[in-house]
């Protein structure tokens, strides 16, 4: 094979890889019973792939075949191995795999990410590991983006993923979705794992692009999935499909060609997918009216009043301070709170919001959160206070690891100087 044959190969093999792989590795979870054998199998088929699809051509279904192909390679690994393991071992092994894979295609692949989540956020494991893993093994987030996200040392993560892989297999935890009966009492989990999931797609915490599509897109498709297999209608994974929906119709608007980011009073309304604000005020609608709403309804309703609003001018803030006061009953938070200070500043006045986000801070929680500072450097320099704004601004730099949010910072400074 030429250089030029080989490179064409990899690119494809890597656009499999990006687009499929997860899907893949919650297959082979299922069909193997363990994250790393599944996971050295899923890289050995995509090694399969590199050396047979330049010669043989690219499958009809890449997904089906790679499955297939990690399913044999495991099966080889254990015959291999079958030295050291007695024979009726490996014989109920290669059988029990065998059956596994029986009726393996592309719905059934797709229910093995469900599958996979409802595993990773068992209650067995600690809250911290169950996102860990959930953004390591449904999201395939490195071990470094996902320390680099939560602020932990990168070795402290990975031995956080390794025990909760060791819980699940020395606990027997089944690899399913829960029985109707148990499904409402782990939803809560399923539900802020999602969740966070989105939120680094919708903002990452670092990098060069502030969004990732692939992230948010997964969300909302694991909660449109949430919604289908409910017994009955759930408000809040109805409200949380809302929520993302809403803040997903305005990614394309919140970033210029050359990726700077774009403020909402200064956003291209056009460029908002009026067709996810429908489903997603739809959605929130129904779920408020449900009279069983919680955080992520509430969160919802404030998004809908924002996309709604004709345009900046327009906004309800009336409406949305309201809002935010009866989240802070569901949900108090000095994030919420801090919101709840901005959305004060639009309808009071910025004095009104600073003094709120002042407290705030005074209180010590948001003293490394970048949006509580962004927030305090944009009130002052609205009322002319330009040391202060200059100095919230370098603050909120200092905590900022996003390329986009970074220029914008810059700008503001640069602003301030002129």
């Amino acid at each position: 094979m030429s250089d030029e044959q080989s490179g064409q190969a990899q690119a494809m093999v890597d656009a499999v890889y990006r687009s499929e792989s997860r899907r893949v590795l919650a297959t082979l979870i299922r069909l193997l019973g363990d994250f790393d054998v599944a996971e050295e199998a899923m890289h050995d088929a995509f090694r399969a792939a590199l050396e047979q699809w330049p010669r043989d051509g690219v499958p009809s279904n890449p997904r089906t075949w790679l499955v297939s192909a990690g399913r044999f390679k495991a099966i080889d690994a254990i015959r291999r191995h079958s030295r050291l393991t007695p024979l009726e071992e490996v014989a109920d092994a290669v059988e029990s795999i065998a059956a596994q894979a029986q009726g393996t295609d592309d719905d059934g692949i797709e229910d093995d990410r469900l599958r996979l989540i409802f595993t990773c956020c068992h209650p067995a494991l600690s809250p911290d590991a169950q996102v860990a893993l959930t953004l390591r093994e449904v999201c395939g987030l490195t071990t470094e983006e996902i320390a680099s996200a939560y602020l932990t040392p990168a070795p402290t993560l990975a031995q956080r993923i390794v025990r909760a892989k060791a819980k699940i297999r020395e606990a027997r935890i089944p690899y399913q979705v829960p029985a109707p009966s148990e499904l409402l009492e782990r939803l809560d989990s399923v539900l802020r794992v999602i969740y966070l999931v989105f939120n680094e797609g919708y903002s990452a915490s670092s990098g060069a692009s502030q969004t990732r599509h692939d992230l948010s897109g997964e969300a909302i498709r694991l909660a449109r999935l949430l919604v289908v297999l409910l017994p009955e209608p759930e408000p809040e994974a109805e409200g949380l499909l809302a929520l993302m929906l809403l803040h997903e119709s305005r990614r394309e608007a919140r970033n210029l060609p050359n990726g700077d980011l774009v403020l909402l009073d200064d956003q291209d309304r056009s460029l908002w997918k009026r067709e996810l604000i429908a489903e997603g005020c739809a959605l929130a609608e129904r779920a408020l009216s449900s009279r069983r709403f919680g955080a992520y309804a509430l969160q919802a309703a404030i998004a809908a009043v924002l996309a709604e609003a004709p345009s900046a001018a327009e906004t309800d803030w009336p409406q949305i301070v309201g809002l935010y006061d009866v989240l802070l009953r569901f949900a108090a938070s000095p994030v919420v709170a801090l919101n709840r200070a901005v959305a004060v500043a639009m309808r009071d006045g910025p004095e009104f919001g600073l003094t709120l986000i002042d407290a705030l801070l005074e209180q010590g929680e948001l003293a490394d959160y970048r949006w509580a500072h962004a927030a305090r450097a944009d009130l002052c320099r609205r009322l002319g206070r330009k040391e202060d704004a200059r100095s919230a601004y370098l603050r909120a730099l200092e905590l900022t690891r996003q390329l986009p949010e970074r220029r914008f910072l810059e700008r503001r400074l640069a602003e301030l100087d002129r």
